[in-house]
């Protein structure tokens, strides 16, 4: 039975689509080319087109052999159409360069007749046969049999210059492309031929570059002249990728250049030769050459070895590792390398080593666009770059002793890593087809336009998702088309490279001392103590004896021990004392030995488990306190706002805490509840801020807030004891002075305090003070009992008279040496008083008593003011430390926390009796009115702001990091590192951080000194 008509119509645009040809009119295209009879291939051209279908893009393949076949004219064409139904190889190949890169098909049609390179059966030098691949040396005669030098002489000059020598180049190197990218796609067409391994595609490509290199030198040398060419010896060294023979499709060429004899004619050659490559071919780059663009670009033998012995950076060595001579003299260029290897294999024996080690691993990062991150072949997180990285490190810390290490190519060193022991062989394997599939399909959105990217296609790309799976070879498996093969095996790939260095660093050393049964044992225990001494552990042996506590044996916490480690051991090699932190560790491990949730917290939880190793590895404060405290640890894992680290309101959990220790009646009793649950806020805080969770405003809030409960709560248990059931003889308050008035408390202030009492009716004032002085002197005795908490001291030395002065003082008895005694400091000491505990209507009053003196109506006398500028300047001149840095001294130094308080305290006491927005405790809103009320400009005011808050928070981060209250920054070191770290400053750079606390702190003295000089 015939179809009706018009379904015989649609047939043609429809069989075509089936094929993967989605233009309307394929059919009669494919009609037009002989190769379509209107339903179905001609007979005789079904593989023809099956093969087109096959490629990456097939309607742009149709469409570049449309293109060819114009350009091929009739006869031309003929024995192309002859030669694709006859050749299964040239088919593969033909359409895979065409579906596959847009470059290579104009390419085509601009050479028509460079088709033939492509069948199988080819002239000498120029078969697809992975077993006979061309060899370097004869690229290296075709591309300068291609400029009309002579490979056999010693120094081969062309007879081709200018503008036809650099086209006859890039003729040559896009030839060899094609044929290198024709085999490299041939299998997508054609799934019978051969598939090239992606390492041999790059070491074909790299002696391409060297052949070019080569050519453009003796172009360069004919263009010089003879007479600047005889007088030198010059050698090209091949650096990164080219010099590892792993060279991509469109890269630059990293290039040294050194010479023996005249410098300044090698130097005119080698500049010739970089121009002529780089407009033939690829870009030469030349810039890791010693001190960079601004260095010579040519240098001697010896000139070379003095900078790399005297200058040279680790990273320098490294980058000498890929070195390799590929053009010019390569006797001169052995030299070179023989010359500097000794220096290269004791780089990791350097001081800086550690840190430019890390500095290195952050450079990866840094050189990533934020909204490239997730599609960054090279440089993203479980790329290329991360396994070249870690070949290279692993390089450098055993190479030194073990040659077999010492190769220029990744994937070689990988396998003897692998085979040497260094690595395990599974995690060699693994790590390197990785590797592979991530270069292919680097080199697929490369050869797309012959662009040098390294981007895989956005979620919003479908046609180039689908473009680079057919042309990366996937398929449909059952439950996702190819697209989503793709994208699942990009993300399987990365995934493994993710766990790069705890596979390569750190597993084979848990190998090497927890004998794990049925693995191998992949490190020494000299060799894992190398590893880690280069890794940044300062005693290797003691860390690997920890490890060797917390992973031996068979329990199941010995399983999942293992299983942690490699992580946690990465994690804390990038902290400032990895090894304190994994001493710690290993007390927070034995203090929750029979917890189930906490191993599988850090097992299940990643972000827990990263954030203890940071706070572990860069506070001791805070690796002193979790072991006591590991509950937490529970609240590590939590991210965003309302996460239990950050989110806990401070009135909440004063309120907590005085309801716990209310229920115990012994003062001491009630001390160490207290105590205990102040310890665990203090170390929520401390990790929320040095983690930067927090910001300083918030810290001091917390930190007085749990100060204040701890006070309230002695208080009343204290009150509870003295008294009973029965009626109190008086009521007290307690007074909160100082940062703790202030509500800016830091990790070890004290709790600067007076205390007050009112008799109850019918007791007389001496029996009330008895009564009050015993219970305060219960409170600052039970909080002041030794403990390996953090102190809880309660300081009375600013009540009146001092030290020598009664401890409590009924109301009336303060109103009264107020009146009589007051000196003008302890007037300024009463700015930042504010009632904390006790009776709130008793502090109430305090405040109304001592409100005309903080306040005074009349503002400051001259005479107080005169007083308040030499008490300053005695203080600048007397209070100092001996031996601290004035620029680096948190509280009495420049621009610090009492330069901005006694400034501020100073315009209070001018100002507040007559505007009552500067009636206030706190530093920083003191200063918002002070600004608001025009006393200080805007700048003056965020001057003296952003200097109170660096100090306030460089003083808390540096007491959380050396474990114990300083208030000095250090200038160098461990920890200066750490500290930098902890705000937020690069380690490698950890100067930064001190070059922006004393620009900070300078502006801000500036505007100290302009207040105080009004003053006279």
């Amino acid at each position: 039975m015939t179809a009706p008509r018009a379904a015989r119509d649609r047939r043609p645009a429809r069989a075509p689509a089936r094929l993967g040809l989605t233009d309307a009119d394929a059919g009669p295209r494919l009609a037009e080319l002989g190769w379509w009879d209107g339903e179905d291939p001609v007979p005789g051209a079904a593989l023809v087109v099956w093969a087109l279908a096959r490629a990456a893009d097939p309607d742009l393949a149709l469409l570049a052999i449309e293109r060819l076949r114009e350009a091929l004219a009739a006869d031309g064409w003929a024995e192309l159409d002859a030669a694709l139904r006859a050749d299964q190889g040239l088919r593969g190949r033909l359409f895979g360069v065409l579906g596959g890169s847009t470059a290579l098909g104009d390419h085509l049609v601009a050479q028509p007749e460079r088709w033939r390179l492509l069948r199988t059966v080819l002239a000498p030098g120029r078969v697809h046969d992975a077993s006979r691949m061309p060899s370097a040396a004869d690229r290296r005669r075709t591309h300068l049999d291609a400029v009309g030098a002579k490979a056999d002489e010693e120094t081969p000059a062309a007879t081709v210059s200018g503008h036809a020598a650099v086209e006859l180049l890039r003729l040559a190197w896009r030839d060899d492309v094609l044929l290198l990218a024709a085999a490299d796609l041939q299998s997508v067409c054609e799934p019978e031929l051969p598939f090239w391994p992606v390492d041999v595609i790059s070491a074909q490509l790299a002696d391409v570059a060297a052949a070019g290199l080569e050519a453009a030198l003796a172009v360069a040398r004919a263009e010089v002249g003879p007479e600047r060419t005889a007088d030198h010896r010059l050698a090209v060294i091949g650096m990164g990728k080219c010099g590892g023979r792993e060279l991509n499709y469109v890269s630059d060429i990293d290039v040294i250049f050194v010479a023996d004899g005249s410098v300044d004619s090698a130097t005119r050659v080698a500049a010739a030769m970089m121009r002529i490559a780089t407009e033939a071919f690829l870009e030469v780059d030349a810039n890791l050459r010693p001190e960079g663009r601004s260095g010579q670009l040519v240098r001697t033998l010896e000139g070379h070895v003095s900078y790399y012995r005297r200058w040279a950076r680790t990273w320098e060595f490294q980058a000498l590792l890929k070195a390799r001579p590929v053009a010019g003299d390569l006797a001169l260029g052995e030299e070179y390398c023989e010359a500097l290897a000794p220096m290269v294999w004791s780089a990791a024996e350097r001081e800086d080593f550690v840190a430019d080690v890390r500095a290195m691993r952050r450079r990866v990062e840094d050189h990533i666009r934020h909204d490239h991150a997730d599609r960054e072949l090279k440089l993203g997180r479980g790329g290329l770059r991360d396994v070249e990285f870690a070949v290279q490190l692993l390089q450098l810390v055993h190479g030194r002793g073990d040659e077999t290490l010492r190769g220029q190519n990744t994937l070689e060193t990988l396998k003897a890593l692998g085979d040497g022991g260094y690595v395990g062989r599974d995690d060699a394997a693994n790590l390197a087809a990785s590797y592979r599939f991530l270069r292919m399909l680097e080199h697929r959105v490369q050869l797309q336009k012959l662009r040098r990217t390294h981007l895989f296609p956005s979620d919003d790309d479908a046609a180039g998702l689908r473009w680079l799976a057919r042309a990366a070879k996937l398929r449909p498996d059952g439950r996702r088309d190819a697209v989503g093969v793709l994208q699942g095996e990009l993300a399987r790939n990365t995934v493994r490279v993710r766990r790069l260095h705890e596979k390569l660093f750190y597993r084979p050393l848990l190998e090497s001392v927890a004998r794990v049964p049925g693995e191998e044992l992949v490190l020494t225990e000299s060799s894992a103590t190398k590893r880690l001494a280069a890794l940044g552990w300062s005693s290797p042996a003691g860390a690997l004896k920890h490890v060797a506590a917390l992973t031996s044996g068979t329990s199941r916490a010995s399983r999942i021990q293992r299983a942690l480690m490699p992580v946690l051991l990465d994690r804390l090699g990038t902290t400032a004392d990895p090894d304190h932190g994994l001493l710690a560790y290993r007390k927070v491990s034995e203090a929750l030995a029979d917890t189930p949730w906490f191993l599988a917290l850090l097992r299940d939880e990643g972000l827990a488990a990263d954030r203890l190793c940071y706070v572990l590895g860069t506070s001791r404060w805070v690796a002193e306190m979790m072991p006591r405290s590991p509950e937490v640890l529970r609240l590590l894992g939590g991210d965003g706002p309302s996460a239990d680290l950050v989110a806990r309101d401070p009135d909440e959990v004063a309120t907590s805490l005085r309801a716990a220790v209310g229920r115990h009646t012994d003062p001491r009793s009630a001390s160490n509840v207290a105590r205990s649950l102040r310890r665990v806020e203090l170390l929520r805080v401390a990790c929320a801020d040095l983690l930067g969770l927090t910001d300083v405003p918030q810290v001091c809030a917390a930190l007085s807030s749990v100060w204040v409960a701890v006070l309230q709560a002695a208080l009343d248990a204290a009150q509870r004891e003295r008294a009973g059931d029965g009626p109190r003889p008086a009521e007290i308050a307690i007074i909160g002075m100082g940062r703790l008035g202030g509500a800016e408390l830091g990790y070890g202030s004290d709790a600067d305090v007076v205390v007050v009492c009112e008799p109850a009716a019918g007791v007389s004032d001496q029996d009330a003070t008895t009564y009050a002085r015993a219970v305060v002197e219960a409170v600052t005795a039970a909080l002041g009992a030794p403990s390996p908490d953090p102190p809880l001291e309660v300081d009375t030395k600013l009540r009146p008279e001092g030290r020598s002065g009664p401890l409590v003082r009924t109301l009336s008895s303060y109103a009264d040496y107020l009146r009589r005694w007051a000196a003008t400091w302890e007037r300024q000491a009463l700015l930042r008083a504010r009632p904390v505990a006790g009776d709130p209507e008793l502090g109430r009053r305090f405040e109304e008593v001592i409100a005309p003196y903080r306040y005074p109506g009349e503002g400051l006398p001259e005479p107080a003011a005169m007083e308040i500028r030499k008490m300053k300047a005695r203080v600048d001149a007397e209070r100092l430390p001996r031996g601290a840095d004035r620029a680096l001294h948190t509280k009495l130094g420049t621009g610090g926390l009492a330069d901005v308080e006694w400034t501020v305290q100073l315009l209070q006491l001018q100002h507040a009796g007559r505007l009552p927005s500067l009636r206030t405790t706190s530093t920083l809103e003191a200063l918002r009115a002070l600004a608001e009320a025009d006393l200080l400009s805007a700048e003056d005011a965020a001057a003296l702001a952003a200097g109170w808050t660096i100090a306030t928070r460089a003083r808390g981060v540096a007491t959380l990091v050396r474990g114990k209250p300083t208030d000095q920054l250090p200038r160098s070191g461990r920890e200066l590192a750490a500290i930098a770290s902890a705000l937020g400053y690069p380690e490698d750079d950890p100067g930064a951080c001190i070059d922006e606390y004393r620009r900070v702190t300078r502006h801000a003295r500036a505007v100290v000194d302009e207040a105080f000089s009004a003053v006279d």
